[in-house]
């Protein structure tokens, strides 16, 4: 990846990280840690891979892109307001009463999604589906879906995967946010989903396993993935929960709580000085 294209990719994350906190900080609720994890996959997503047109949020052909792990909307949500589908003051009215944009994704309400999630399981199965359909439609698009690691541990998840092995779904690919937390502590104590790179090959998918904050492993991760043909892919990317936010970093009790006001200045504080390194380099 060229040094100037990384660098756009690494402000835009910088630039959702702070979108992600603040709307959890205005809402006073919501979940930040998995937001910020993932941040470098939203960036990724919506500046380099898709083909997307904020323009056109229905177009049949875009690809299509499901939060299956819902809850971390307020990442997604920055991304997309970003991206230009909705003004960024959008983001301060976060689960707010009558505001576009509530606590898990609306596809009726918010331009840009195209599943409504938060059910854990759920998402990926309806990617799945989507994904089908345009196989069936003789469609070119690609669906893309970012799940949690602890979310692998519910039994859809794997109905899901079954599913899409067993249609050789290759327009189908599978981002696991691999963050080692979750809502009660680290994953390994809590469910012990690993090892999801076996798991996954015994359903068919092809898997890859990365640097979830690498944006030249992400980039040739999907590269790679594009030339799948006949299974889908699973891309496990490793990422630290709370990444850009020093006090939330790899802390289980920033899954979903909000900053007061001197925390939510401590990481504005943290991210403007992240972002203007970036911008000046």
């Amino acid at each position: 990846m060229k040094q100037n294209e990384k660098k756009a990719l690494q402000i835009a994350a910088c630039k959702i990280r702070m979108g992600a906190i603040e709307g959890v900080y205005h809402a006073k609720s919501g979940h930040p840690g998995g937001s910020l994890s993932a941040a470098d996959i939203f960036a990724y997503l919506y500046f380099k891979e898709m083909n997307i047109d904020p323009k056109r949020p229905k177009d049949e052909n875009r690809d299509r892109f499901v939060l299956s792990k819902g809850h971390t909307c307020p990442g997604l949500y920055a991304a997309l307001a970003l991206k230009g589908y909705f003004p960024w003051d959008e983001l301060k009215k976060l689960r707010h009463i009558g505001a576009m944009l509530q606590g898990h994704p609306d596809m009726k309400g918010t331009p840009g999604i195209d599943m409504s999630t938060g059910s854990l399981g759920q998402g990926v199965a309806a990617a799945g589906g989507m994904a089908l359909a345009g196989k069936m439609d003789g469609k070119n698009y690609r669906v893309y879906s970012v799940l949690g690691d602890g979310e692998t541990e519910e039994g859809e998840v794997w109905e899901a995967a079954m599913f899409a092995g067993h249609h050789k779904l290759d327009n189908l690919c599978l981002i696991i946010d691999d963050n080692g937390l979750q809502i009660d502590g680290p994953t390994a104590e809590i469910g012990g989903p690993e090892p999801l790179d076996q798991k996954y090959r015994a359903f068919g998918f092809d898997v890859q396993k990365i640097d979830g904050h690498d944006f030249d492993a992400i980039e040739a991760a999907f590269n790679h993935a594009k030339t799948v043909k006949g299974k889908p892919s699973a891309i496990i990317a490793r990422t630290v929960k709370g990444r850009g936010v020093s006090y939330m970093e790899n802390q289980v009790g920033w899954h979903g709580k909000a900053p007061n006001d001197e925390q939510y200045r401590v990481a504005m504080r943290e991210l403007k000085k992240t972002l203007s390194e970036l911008e000046a380099e």
